[in-house]
C-alpha cells in the first residue's frame, strides 16, 4: 500500500473516531454484544459498529439481526481495543450500537 493510501486511510479512521467521540458525548448508545442484540430486537438501533476482531459467529448474528431490522452496519477498521479507546472507555468494545446520534453525523458512515 502506498504512503498516500495509508495517509488517506488514517484520516478516514480519525474522522470516524471523531464522530464516535461526538456521539458518545451528545447521543445515546449501548456498548457490548448482548445490549446491541437487545436494542436490535426492540427496534431502537440506528447504526451498529463492529470491531474487526469480533468472533465471526457473533458478527454474523449481529449482521443478520441488523438486516432484519433494516439497520446499517459499519465494520470498524480497528480491533476491539481501538474501538474502546475511540469510545473513551478503558475496556475492549466488540460492538457499539447508536440509539440517538445527538450532534454527530455518525449515521452517514455506514451508507
Amino acid at each position: 500500500m502506498s504512503s498516500a493510501a495509508q495517509a488517506k486511510n488514517k484520516r478516514a479512521q480519525e474522522g470516524v473516531n471523531a464522530k464516535i467521540a461526538l456521539m458518545i458525548k451528545s447521543g445515546k448508545y449501548v456498548v457490548g454484544y448482548k445490549e446491541t442484540l437487545d436494542t436490535l430486537r426492540k427496534g431502537n438501533a440506528k447504526v451498529i459498529l463492529v470491531s474487526s476482531n469480533i468472533p465471526s459467529l457473533r458478527k454474523a448474528e449481529l449482521e443478520y439481526y441488523s438486516m432484519l431490522a433494516h439497520v446499517p452496519v459499519h465494520h470498524y477498521n480497528g480491533d476491539n481495543v481501538a474501538l474502546g479507546a475511540a469510545c473513551g472507555k478503558y475496556f475492549r468494545v466488540g460492538s457499539l450500537c447508536c440509539l440517538d446520534a445527538g450532534d454527530s453525523d455518525i449515521l452517514t458512515i455506514a451508507k
